[in-house]
């Protein structure tokens, strides 16, 4: 059942898109959109599953419960195997409508050729022998699972399985086996929403957990090396689904609050917490993981966005002409997204490798 096409606020609109040379490359008719090359090592293979709850009612549109994910891992061999896109065609088309909607300064629907980019992943190649830590990502609030490509490709290529997470009902655009589906939010999301969406999404991310053997690739999945991250309340519903459940080793929090609930968090396992120093709810977060332990670090001249595939997009779309510096600003921060970025892979790779042993 596709949902209303409306906006949230306070999300991200879209995808990972590209690295952009010029102002005619971001045009359609034949542009190539290129996203940062993941460091590691091996190159990654790519699988995409659809996945249901029949014991749960989605609580958006009502009916059983599905979610899409992604499946990134270190390949064997990519010879032979095509790059997946980042988008499907109705996918870049809704995303382009939303990105314009959802932040007046960015491109207009038709100037960007969203449906052209390309991940790093290869579709079906063969997994790399042996048994692997596996990360489960879920997005920040509104957002589609595509927005953490860029991240989940490097740690894939690190020798990760790492599993993107689709949540629908809040995703700006998610394609089900049965159609295009998109948010059913209208604008800020009132406390009770955000409740409701923070619980769908714990009740999502135990799900995968339950089904991780059920999953393509689940004879590289090592079931006693398992770790959550995810982005604003993406980072949220980590953290909370990681509660009470010892199946999770470690637990990346990028920017997420952890104040939804009256019981505190517990510091039972390892937590890596990261936020910006340009985020508007900078001191609610610090309110909210105030006594926490573990590592915490603040990225300087950033913004929210900085931790999604946005980071390394919208530098490139100032030089080539489509979006201000203030546009820049009010994403990913007034620093070099690269750098950003860097950081990012470096601080949450490291965390996962020392805590994943």
């Amino acid at each position: 059942m596709t949902s209303r096409r409306t906006l949230l606020k306070g999300t991200l609109f879209g995808s990972a898109a590209a690295l952009l040379p010029t102002a005619a490359s971001a045009s359609g008719g034949g542009s190539v959109l290129r996203l940062p090359a993941p460091a590691g090592p091996y190159p990654v293979g790519m699988r995409t599953v659809h996945l249901t709850d029949p014991s749960r009612t989605d609580p958006w549109v009502g009916g059983v419960r599905e979610l899409m994910l992604t499946v990134l891992y270190p390949a064997r061999s990519v010879r032979g195997f095509t790059r997946a896109p980042q988008l499907t065609p109705d996918e870049a088309a809704m995303f382009a409508e939303y990105a314009s909607g959802r932040h007046p300064g960015l491109p207009k629907p038709g100037v960007v050729d969203w449906g052209a980019v390309l991940t790093h992943g290869h579709v079906g190649a063969p997994p790399l022998p042996g048994r692997r830590p596996v990360l489960v990502y879920s997005p920040g609030g509104g957002d589609s699972r595509t927005l953490g490509t860029t991240l989940a490709e490097d740690l894939a290529s690190h020798g990760r399985v790492v599993v993107l997470v689709d949540h629908p009902g809040d995703a700006s655009q998610v394609e089900l086996p049965t159609g295009l589906r998109t948010t059913v939010l209208i604008g800020p999301p009132d406390p009770e929403t955000f409740r409701t969406m923070v619980d769908t999404r714990i009740a999502d991310l135990r799900l995968v957990l339950d089904r991780l053997g059920d999953l393509p690739l689940a004879s590289v999945m090592d079931s006693c090396r398992i770790g959550l991250y995810g982005h604003s309340a993406g980072g949220t519903a980590a953290v909370y689904a990681a509660r009470h459940d010892r199946r999770v080793g470690a637990v990346a929090n990028l920017e997420g609050y952890l104040d939804l609930y009256p019981t505190p968090v517990e510091a039972d396992r390892p937590l890596l917490l990261l936020r910006t120093d340009g985020f508007e709810g900078a001191a609610r977060i610090e309110s909210s993981w105030a006594g926490l332990p573990g590592p915490r670090v603040l990225l300087a001249d950033a913004n929210h966005w900085a931790f999604t595939d946005y980071g390394p997009l919208v530098a490139r779309l100032r030089t080539a002409g489509l979006v201000t510096a203030a546009t820049q600003a009010a994403l990913v921060g007034t620093g070099d997204p690269a750098v950003t970025l860097a950081e990012v892979r470096r601080r949450v790779g490291t965390f996962f490798a020392r805590h994943l042993l």
